[in-house]
């Protein structure tokens, strides 16, 4: 079924690209520029948004083996993610249950055992308390209780979700409304992490809004890789999820290709982006995807962007295989991250400025920037939704 959905679309683009046309909404959407300061609405969204939905914190084959993990913060919740020694994946606050300090550091890495920094406990890959220090001299206390909070998480496609409480109100299935079998095409539970890097950035939304648009790339990018792109775009939905191509742009390569012999290679181009934070772009054929998770940060008017870049294939072994992916890494990791802080979220940080001076009232979504409507639209849904109604929502957009 996911097959032919991409077929479906590919048609979709190649007739667009045949006649120089690409879909369009109903007409232009106004968004209130104060959607993207007002300090209330911000914590609304940090509690409606990112405090009840999951959000993309890492990939399958980077927690592959037992005691792998990786920690770090979601919208000020500190967090750590485990493969426990028994092969299962749990999340955690991470913050020691003696006296709350953050255990283990941010990043990446393997132990059997996180030890609290401060005092001294210590917890397994299960989030078992394990070891508490001078415990004869603490006094008594029911260690089977005292383990890491649990957070829920779950795995699809090759990513790794986190929710930031234990009893999550829309499940992740129900979350994904099928897009996870699409996501699948990518084979990211065959890739191999090979690094991240993070951007400091402007309003989420800002930076969000950046993701579902073509519109901006041969001119912000001129000097960049905009010379190649066109500004038309073909937005597909999956609920909240959506994937953006470009007709006139791949297609050719399957222009007098029968259908049968159309390879997913040449059907999963364009953005993939994850509601409510993620794009996630493919370079060289699909040798590299640029994994973005995008962040909240402290306040309306900052954010930071965790940059994952995945390499397609097992890792090399061979030492000139190593050296040449290293090499290969290196560049367009610092491609990337020029693009992006240089130009993407340099525009970001003045429009953020410019959007607070009261010179405009609205931000204007056209016709051609579907994309871009649809997540503004579902945001104001979502903020408008209930807790007990949240489940029913998603549910109702899988049809």
């Amino acid at each position: 079924m996911s097959r032919e959905q991409l077929v479906r679309i590919a048609r979709r683009n190649l007739a667009h690209t045949a006649a120089g046309t690409q879909d369009q909404a109903d007409g232009v959407v106004q968004v209130p520029v104060t959607n993207y300061f007002d300090e209330d609405r911000w914590r609304e969204e940090m509690e409606k948004v990112f405090g009840r939905l999951p959000v993309v914190v890492a990939a399958s084959c980077e927690l592959a083996a037992p005691n792998s993990y990786i920690a770090g913060e979601v919208a000020g919740t500190p967090f750590l993610v485990t493969r426990g020694d028994d092969g299962e994946l749990r999340g955690f606050y991470n913050m020691c249950s003696h006296r709350g300090a953050i255990v283990t550091e941010p990043g990446t890495g393997s132990a059997r055992r996180h030890t609290c920094p401060y005092h001294a406990w210590s917890y397994d890959s299960r989030g078992r308390l394990a070891g508490v220090m001078d415990a004869d001299d603490f006094g008594d206390i029911d260690r089977d209780c005292l383990g890491l909070t649990p957070l829920s998480v779950a795995e699809r496609a090759g990513l790794v979700w986190l929710y930031r409480t234990s009893n999550p109100l829309v499940d992740i299935d129900t979350f994904l409304c099928g897009y996870d079998e699409m996501l699948a095409h990518h084979r990211f539970d065959q890739c191999h992490v090979v690094g991240r890097q993070v951007i400091a950035g402007p309003n989420w939304k800002v930076a969000y809004d950046g993701y579902l648009d073509f519109y901006h790339l041969p001119i912000l990018h001129k000097d960049t890789f905009g010379p190649e792109m066109s500004t038309k775009a073909n937005y597909d939905a999956w609920g909240p999820h959506q994937r953006v191509t470009s007709p006139g742009r791949g297609w050719e390569r399957i222009v007098d290709v029968d259908e049968s012999e159309w390879d997913d290679s040449h059907l999963i181009g364009g953005v993939w982006t994850i509601f409510p934070h993620v794009s996630i772009a493919a370079f060289d054929d699909g040798r590299m995807y640029m994994v973005s998770m995008l962040y909240p940060g402290d306040d309306p008017g900052s954010s930071f962007t965790t940059q994952m870049f995945l390499h397609s294939g097992p890792a090399p072994v061979d030492a000139d295989d190593i050296a040449s992916e290293a090499d290969y890494v290196k560049k367009r990791m610092e491609f990337n991250h020029h693009v992006v802080k240089d130009e993407d979220y340099f525009t970001g940080l003045r429009i953020q400025r410019a959007l607070r001076s009261g010179g405009k009232q609205f931000n204007l979504f056209g016709r051609n920037e579907g994309g871009g409507q649809r997540f503004h639209g579902f945001l104001d849904t979502l903020l408008a939704t209930p807790d007990d109604e949240l489940s029913s929502l998603f549910k109702s957009l899988h049809d």
